[in-house]
């Protein structure tokens, strides 16, 4: 491959789109132990080479832990050779990680051309016929260039390069999570445009054509997809279309085997003991570290495991609140479990977050600038963010973030930027009639507030 075509593509591809990029970190990843019956069920398709290949759509609500799946996944599948005597050959073939917070992550125009930058590394004999593509139709890095034209010359003719070299290896593995983060703009649910809607189911299906479309390809290798989403209707109905709907593997899914029904679901009730485990293993590395923070009882953890709902994100922001490194972990503890007593097993996230709120000083102005951190198409950090919004509703910007780091991302450098740690936290901040708190109720939209601080800075 020219050196010249390869530097441009290595500059189309979104390197934070990599499933181990540091972009995202902390990665999520499921932790050793949990999740058990589901990642083997995932193992056990991506293994199966005697059939077709597969789109393995795992979906469910926010915060149940689909991105930590994929991640897992994802890092087992580049942990695995393509055959024995290959040092390089992995079985993950490449990866794409949507998100919402990041303008080249959340648009199909970079997908393509970021797998092909991915898979020409990994098997380094299709440089040549990415190369040739590019060199003969440039436009192909370009972001508006029709998808399916990205699709045959950047994904489908490389891969039928290597149909013959690994026609005795195993499938080949792709992992795109979080597909429903891809979408125009983050845009205020109470103004949001229905042409925006629109337009983003409208590119979503079209992927997910067109990976069903190149799946069908005879002159492909056996190559599986694993898919990660929310449960969205419009996903849905385009996973049911004719062409789709006979290579989807679709999780939550019943699996019959010897007689015996079990369900493998994300949300199931073997995830209370995954998210139990999961909150002894935190509770002790944070002892590890505190060694005069007294480990809770086996009562308290069960408390906050039913209380967590099923959603890892739940129990997850529990313990950044317990453990923020500001504040005594063992007075945090016990807010929590007050905090959560009131909670009913199974509560949406939603709740969770106005009883952070709740403990802030000034909840009103917490939650302002929180849904302005959750706004912003680029993050920025503390300084600007301030700057932004003025000496009015920029004042106590640092104090007012820095009472939700179990929500938010501070971090201790202050040219960083400040960014959300989950997606619904975006969701629970698009409309004031998420948050119970009465005092954020006739608060300025956060688009509109960064709209006129705009106007007024630059004037």
């Amino acid at each position: 491959m020219s050196e010249g075509t390869w530097e441009k593509l290595s500059q189309v591809a979104v390197q934070g789109a990599e499933y181990d990029s540091g972009e995202r970190r902390p990665h999520p990843k499921c932790l050793e132990g949990t999740r058990v019956v589901l990642l083997n069920y995932i193992y056990g398709l991506l293994d199966t080479k005697k059939e077709k290949s597969r789109l393995i759509w795992l979906h469910g609500t926010a915060g149940v832990g689909k991105s930590a799946v994929a991640f897992t996944v994802a890092e087992r599948m580049r942990g695995l050779k393509m055959t024995e005597e290959t040092k390089r050959e992995k079985r993950l073939a490449g990866t794409f990680f949507f998100s919402r917070k990041y303008t080249k992550r959340r648009t199909t125009g970079y997908f393509f051309a970021t797998l092909a930058y991915q898979l020409a590394i990994n098997f380094p004999s299709v440089k040549t016929h990415v190369d040739k593509a590019i060199r003969d139709n440039p436009a192909l890095l370009h972001p508006d260039k029709a998808l399916r034209d990205q699709m045959e010359a950047l994904f489908l003719q490389p891969l039928r390069q290597l149909k013959f070299r690994l026609q005795e290896c195993p499938p080949l593995t792709f992992v795109v999570d979080a597909l429903d983060e891809c979408t125009p703009e983050s845009f205020d649910q109470s103004t949001f445009d229905s042409l925006y809607e629109d337009k983003s189911e409208s590119e979503l299906a079209e992927l997910i054509s067109l990976l069903a479309q190149a799946l069908h390809d005879p002159d492909l290798p056996v190559t599986h997809i694993l898919i990660t989403s929310r449960s969205e209707a419009h996903i849905s109905e385009t996973m049911q279309n004719e062409d789709v709907r006979p290579l989807v593997c679709e999780i939550p899914v019943k699996i019959f085997g010897e007689g015996v029904a079990a369900t493998i679901s994300l949300d199931g009730a073997d995830v209370d003991e995954d998210i139990y485990l999961y909150l002894e293993h935190s509770f002790r590395k944070l002892q590890s570290r505190c060694s005069a923070f007294p480990q809770p009882t086996k009562g308290q953890l069960e408390q906050l495991a039913i209380r967590a709902g099923r959603r890892f994100i739940v129990a997850s922001t529990m313990m950044k609140f317990i453990d923020d490194r500001h504040n005594d972990p063992r007075d945090r503890l016990q807010l929590m479990l007050e905090l959560t007593s009131e909670l009913l097993p199974g509560t949406e996230v939603y709740k969770l977050y106005d009883r952070i709120l709740s403990t802030c000083a000034d909840p009103k102005r917490a939650y302002m600038h929180l849904s302005v951190v959750a706004a912003l198409v680029d993050p920025l950090p503390v300084s600007q963010i301030s700057k932004l919004l003025g000496p009015g509703e920029g004042k106590d910007v640092e104090t007012a973030l820095a009472q939700l780091r179990s929500i938010l991302d501070v971090p201790t450098d202050s040219s960083l930027p400040v960014n959300i740690y989950h997606s619904s936290v975006r969701d629970y901040v698009s409309h004031h009639s998420n948050c119970s708190l009465p005092q954020v109720q006739f608060l300025t939209s956060p688009h509109s507030l960064i709209a006129l601080s705009s106007f007024q800075f630059m004037n």
